[in-house]
């Protein structure tokens, strides 16, 4: 039985008008992703990689092309539906945390279970678990502050993981640390897809890029390598 994807772009476009001019941020982006995947979305500033980001987070729509999730298609979906399955099929994790500055680690974590449909569900009860299983089981009480770098990317991935998504999206998650933390982050990442859970790390960095199984790799708005398959677009 053939795979679906869990998610497929196909000639996915991104156009954002700039006054008179209009920028083509993505040009005929093709592409699937299969649950379970380790993937590294790479780029310099301005590839499109971050516009992609967007798109994959349902943050925003294509102007041209098709994205679906699971098979079903996200053109036409309600801004509602699109929020809701942003928060039961993906979890976030960002270059600069964003964390609740006056609020401890366990409450910066249950945060999505207090928006969402999630019945059955104990927000403080999965919060702890969650901080857990990221190594912060003895600093739930503490407030971003009083945490390392490090052990504030560790309380937004446990705010990720929460929400049990199917799909961790990060955003440059190691950009603030110093290279040895941001190695144990990405350990931590490896932990968490060999679980199960498909894990796309958006970086500029080449080493991140190394450290998972698969990259993506834009420029000028063009998908020019994807290593999955060896294919290579014209740049």
């Amino acid at each position: 039985m053939i795979q679906q994807p869990i998610l497929s772009c196909r000639g996915i476009c991104k156009d954002y008008p700039m006054g008179v001019e209009t920028v083509h941020a993505l040009k005929d982006v093709n592409f699937d992703i299969f649950q379970g995947e380790l993937i590294s979305i790479m780029g310099a500033s301005g590839s499109g990689k971050s516009t992609l980001m967007n798109l994959l987070g349902f943050l925003d729509t294509p102007t041209a092309g098709d994205l679906r999730i699971n098979g079903q298609a996200i053109s036409g979906m309600s801004r509602d539906r699109l929020a809701g399955l942003r928060n039961e099929t993906i979890g976030f994790v960002f270059q600069s945390f964003n964390l609740l500055a006056r609020t401890s680690a366990l409450a910066n974590v249950k945060l999505p279970l207090l928006y969402g449909k999630h019945e059955g569900v104990d927000p403080t009860e999965r919060a702890v678990e969650c901080l857990r299983m990221v190594g912060l089981a003895d600093r739930m009480d503490h407030h971003p502050a009083q945490l390392s770098g490090g052990q504030q990317q560790r309380v937004a991935i446990a705010r990720a993981l929460v929400s049990n998504p199917k799909i961790i999206l990060a955003d440059e998650p190691t950009g603030a640390l110093d290279s040895k933390t941001g190695k144990e982050i990405l350990a931590l990442f490896k932990e968490l897809n060999e679980s199960g859970i498909t894990v796309i790390l958006v970086t500029h960095d080449p080493d991140v890029g190394t450290f998972t199984n698969r990259q993506l790799v834009f420029k000028d708005g063009h998908l020019i390598t994807d290593s999955a398959n060896k294919l290579e677009a014209a740049s």
